[in-house]
């Protein structure tokens, strides 16, 4: 068996990279705010929202770790969130003391309004790329994305 030897890479071509993915999360982050003015919905909500989307209903600790706030910031957020009728707290099943935030049609209609301008923004962007280029990018970002998920 052939183990994978540590690559050491370049200095230069790591600190441009960390440049390039820094300006590329700014911009990412710029856009999706300027989408949200659409919306009645804070960057923080879009993101719980966003979670709540991908992974299902959750408990509010479980939200706030995925998130990286402090539970009553979620609360706080998950209240205005609820009189928005985006999500509602719901028993779970299996144990009646666990609460669950569960994400309403509203909210779901919404974030996917959301993902799709996203993902038109970025095809936009993509059309100087070749099929293969784009393919190549996304093949490099989901590796760098499950190396740092490790981690």
């Amino acid at each position: 068996m052939i183990l994978e030897e540590e690559v050491q890479h370049d200095g230069d071509v790591v600190a441009a990279l960390e440049k390039d993915l820094r300006y590329i999360a700014a911009i990412i982050k710029q856009k999706g705010r300027e989408l949200l003015t659409d919306y009645s919905i804070t960057p923080p909500q879009f993101i719980a929202l966003q979670w709540l989307f991908e992974e299902g209903d959750m408990t509010i600790g479980e939200l706030s770790n995925k998130m990286y706030l402090a539970c009553s910031t979620t609360t706080d957020l998950i209240d205005r969130m609820e009189k928005k009728e985006l999500v509602m707290r719901v028993k779970d099943p299996k144990d009646g003391r666990v609460v669950r935030i569960h994400l309403l049609e509203i909210g779901e209609k919404m974030i996917d309004e959301v993902i799709q301008k996203r993902q038109g923004y970025l095809q936009n962007v993509l059309t100087s790329f070749t099929a293969s280029e784009a393919e190549s990018l996304k093949n490099s970002l989901s590796k760098l994305h499950q190396d740092m998920r490790k981690e």
